[in-house]
């Protein structure tokens, strides 16, 4: 493996470290007056990051003004144990991108790993793209699969094929929101990066820069959120960004290839994700609290 592009993976389960805000202990030394708080365990020495809901909203209104390279600067210093999630779309990589310099700025700094969430039915020009971005960025990618499999062969022995159709929200939860879960366990995880942009539309118009995923006790930062498609992909060809084959072939917004077709003239950049369903998110930005179901039963088998 390159070594300008180190991959860990993980399919084993385990059961969430991440709980709701009401619920986190915290030590004597530790406060937060009634606001907002990031996950943290017994098990971490790091921090707690904790906001009051006036402090939130104030953070807020000064980062809205500021460009996605500030944003990014700022929450580096910020936040402890900050990850970036991503599945190689073009907001992520544009990111990538820009974390990649401002880590040539300060080479000493602590790196900002990714976190891939591998469904397993992801496009092969997507899987091609990771292994160009290998040799494009000195960057740490966690890879997470659904639990105790590592092949699309192994996961229909399991769950039977095409699981996406026959249960869509069972199939989010074990290809995609538990090996999150998982992912923020493991890596305690405090706060993340998304690639999320209000110009997506949907349930993404009216996102802050900063947002609490309370359920989770996670951060999530969208330093892109201000961005339309057309900058993204103007500062991509600007600087080179590799990216995926399939956005030259119509595809904008690049998911599982059994639920992603390519957009039409005029249509939403998202258009083509699960298209003629009334869905528009995969999952993993959805409440926790949709897959309690599914969660107690994994819980309840393996007890």
């Amino acid at each position: 493996m390159d070594s300008a592009f180190r991959t860990e993976t993980s399919s084993e389960s385990s059961s969430p470290r991440l709980e709701p805000v009401a619920d986190i202990k915290m030590d004597d030394n530790a406060s937060v007056d009634s606001g907002f708080a990031s996950g943290s365990s017994s098990r971490s020495g790091l921090p707690l990051v904790s906001f009051t809901h006036a402090h939130l909203n104030y953070l807020n209104k000064q980062l809205e003004s500021m460009d996605p390279v500030g944003i990014l600067r700022f929450c580096r210093l910020l936040f402890p144990n900050l990850y970036q999630t991503t599945a190689f779309g073009l907001t992520g990589l544009v990111t990538l991108d820009m974390l990649s310099k401002l880590q040539a700025e300060q080479p000493g700094s602590q790196p900002i790993d990714l976190i891939f969430l591998d469904t397993l039915y992801h496009f092969q020009e997507t899987y091609e793209l990771v292994e160009r971005v290998k040799s494009r960025y000195n960057v740490k990618v966690h890879v997470f699969k659904p639990a105790e499999v590592e092949t699309v062969s192994q996961f229909e022995e399991l769950y039977g094929e095409k699981l996406y159709e026959m249960s869509g929200e069972l199939y989010d939860w074990i290809a995609k929101v538990e090996p999150q879960q998982r992912a923020y366990e493991t890596l305690n995880v405090a706060a993340v990066l998304t690639g999320r942009r209000r110009s997506q539309g949907g349930q993404r118009g009216d996102i802050p820069v900063i947002e609490i995923d309370e359920e989770r006790g996670i951060v999530k930062i969208n330093p892109l959120v201000n961005w339309t498609f057309r900058e993204v992909k103007a500062y991509v060809d600007k600087h080179n960004v590799p990216y995926n084959a399939l956005l030259d072939r119509g595809y904008k917004s690049i998911g599982d290839w059994h639920s992603t077709v390519p957009v039409g003239e005029g249509e939403d950049e998202r258009a083509g994700r699960w298209k003629g369903q009334n869905k528009t998110e995969c999952g993993i930005h959805n409440k926790k609290s949709r897959y309690n179901q599914f969660a107690q039963q994994a819980q309840s088998v393996s007890a």
